[in-house]
């Protein structure tokens, strides 16, 4: 969910990576509900695995209860945001879920694409954030 809102609401100014540790087989179906519910279509999505690669080429990194699992890298800004497990929860208990992580996202957002560089931001210049979710986050 933390990529899509960093997709969605980035504009295309921030490049996001999104993998698990130990990802599940498929997006938890009450977070693609969820989603759907603030216009988010999360349906193709698929979880992908959380390589050294991709935290490598990330600037940003926001892990979300990975642990030591989670490769870490010098230079690279490490963020973990604490939040309940959306896996095996109905879209009631997740749309909280959803909207702590909007808010963060906002938050992150706020700080990487100030006002004054938000509507001039080059592809030069684009950050890279990787979200690292845990085994059975969506």
């Amino acid at each position: 969910m933390a990529a899509a809102w960093l997709t969605h609401l980035s504009g295309g100014r921030v490049e996001v990576r999104s993998a698990g540790s130990a990802p599940a087989d498929t997006v938890n179906p009450a977070a693609v509900r969820a989603m759907a519910e603030a216009g988010i279509d999360l349906s193709a999505e698929t979880p992908k695995v959380l390589t050294a690669d991709a935290v490598r080429a990330s600037d940003v990194v926001i892990t979300m209860g990975c642990g030591d699992t989670c490769p870490v890298f010098p230079g690279r800004t490490y963020l973990d945001w604490q939040l309940d497990d959306p896996a095996g929860r109905g879209v009631d208990a997740v749309r909280p879920i959803r909207d702590e992580i909007e808010r963060r996202v906002r938050g992150l957002l706020a700080e990487l694409l100030p006002e004054s560089a938000k509507s001039v931001q080059s592809a030069d210049s684009a950050q890279s954030v990787q979200s690292a979710d845990s085994p059975k986050s969506a």
